[in-house]
């Protein structure tokens, strides 16, 4: 029997959020709202959003020692993710600049601090935690040299999978492991560079999979999802919300279809639990404050 269903490597920052009326122009100012500091990180909500559903979450990561990294300690604790696998000390804890628009959009600038030093050897130390683990999951604010660590760590029955956010082209050994590759356009366009060739979700999927991913899952907002794999192509629909504050949604999303592909779903029923947990996500403000319970996630 596994000890976690799912281990995410990954980053962990301070939010440092302000809602403004409309994002600045270049070298313009624009007043906002007063600053709100919120746990975050795209590896520190997936095991948060994780642990609120029901899994059984550990999260391999890096913070500082100082009272961000405080922050985001008692938020996993609190969430009832198994933090053993946090290091603390090497530089400040990492940070998101996020301004977010009336529609609920957010722009995100991050500086990495000590996300850029989970190393591939803290990754290899790790290793009774990726023993234990059903499902990895991992992203891309960490340094892509730990990334490759983590999938050569995988225990031989784990399933991987990757969110590439920030975008960046993966080397092949990455793109075989990923089942699946969790992309939205933007992240999908960067990945296929000169092969991003056809102009519609179910193009950009089977080109991906053609690189080597077992499977592909193209998140596409207000129009739900698409999965993609050796079986075929389909369509998940949306369920309509009322966006507040979309910060978040992308890392609940991979953290529910995780966590449902490791309890046995298929890659489309995993992608439709999914797509309700991410619309539940964006009627709240804040990423990990608006995490949905497996009870609030029934009642829709």
């Amino acid at each position: 029997m596994n000890d976690y269903d799912l281990l995410v490597v990954g980053s962990a920052n301070a939010d440092l959020v302000i809602s403004v009326e409309r994002r600045p122009g270049a070298g313009e100012t624009v007043l906002g709202s007063d600053l709100a500091v919120h746990p975050g990180g795209k590896g520190a909500n997936q095991a948060v959003a994780a642990a609120r559903l029901g899994a059984r979450t550990a999260l391999l990561a890096r913070v500082g020692d100082d009272a961000h990294g405080r922050l985001l300690l008692d938020s996993q604790r609190e969430a009832g993710v198994d933090t053993v696998g946090v290091l603390v000390g090497g530089a400040p804890t990492g940070v998101a600049l996020i301004t977010v628009d009336p529609s609920g959009d957010n722009s995100i600038v991050v500086s990495p601090g000590a996300n850029g030093r989970l190393t591939p050897e803290d990754v290899s130390a790790a290793g009774c935690l990726f023993q234990g683990s059903r499902v990895v999951s991992a992203q891309l604010e960490i340094p892509l040299e730990t990334v490759v660590e983590t999938v050569r760590s995988l225990a031989p029955e784990s399933r991987f999978v990757l969110n590439p956010s920030p975008p960046r082209p993966l080397p092949q050994e990455v793109l075989a492991a990923c089942d699946p590759l969790i992309v939205n356009e933007h992240e999908a366009k960067v990945i296929l560079g000169a092969s991003a060739v056809g102009d519609t979700p179910e193009d950009w999927a089977r080109i991906l999979l053609a690189k080597g991913p077992r499977s592909v899952v193209v998140t596409l907002g207000e129009q739900g999802a698409l999965v993609a794999s050796a079986e075929g192509v389909s369509r998940v629909p949306a369920v309509k919300v009322d966006a507040v504050d979309t910060t978040g949604a992308g890392d609940s999303f991979t953290a529910a279809l995780a966590w449902r592909l490791g309890a046995g779903e298929s890659l489309a029923q995993a992608a439709a639990y999914a797509v309700r947990v991410g619309a539940a996500t964006v009627t709240k403000k804040g990423a990990q404050a608006s995490f949905p319970t497996a009870a609030e996630v029934a009642a829709r």
